[in-house]
């Protein structure tokens, strides 16, 4: 299975966008307290539109309580990673990936970072910004995951539980 991780997530609307992502790549979401909003937030609600029902998540108080209850590769995305995305190995879907970002204003912790050094990503960019939008950098980081691993489990057509793969047909 695949995670993603915020580490004190600020913003309810980035939160409501990355619920989504989560629902639609079958990715577990796990939210490290304390947080800038509460789940039922109507900015979480507005932005996650219905889909909050559909999220397999876990809050946890501290980022430690999180550690000791998940096994797995852990990948931290920061701005100070070295490593792109597309050149790490996610095909293996028999273990557990964990994409951790950091909170909007200040990331991951400095000592968390080095203690993690061989597993820091970053997105490639133009030195004209800092850092992506958090509920982007997850798309992103997510879609990666997903295309490595063939997109097990998702549709590459339109659903017939929705509108169906013949739509334009009819």
């Amino acid at each position: 299975m695949n995670h993603i991780v915020l580490f004190e997530p600020e913003i309810p609307q980035n939160a409501g966008n990355i619920i989504r992502t989560c629902v639609a790549h079958n990715f577990k979401l796990h939210l490290i307290e304390p947080m800038g909003f509460s789940l039922q937030d109507k900015y979480v609600k507005r932005s996650a539109v219905n889909h909050l029902k559909h999220l397999d998540y876990k809050v946890y108080v501290t980022l430690d309580e999180f550690f000791e209850k998940n096994d797995g590769a852990f990948y931290f995305l920061t701005r100070y990673g070295q490593k792109s995305p597309d050149r790490m190995d996610f095909a293996d879907t028999s273990r557990e990936i964990y994409l951790i970002f950091g909170s909007e204003s200040t990331g991951i912790p400095r000592p968390i970072l080095a203690r993690h050094k061989a597993n820091l990503l970053r997105i490639p960019m133009t030195d004209n910004v800092r850092s992506l939008n958090l509920s982007n950098s997850v798309a992103i980081l997510a879609y990666e995951v997903t295309r490595q691993q063939g997109f097990e489990g998702l549709y590459p057509h339109e659903p017939d539980t929705l509108k169906g793969k013949d739509y334009l047909d009819q």
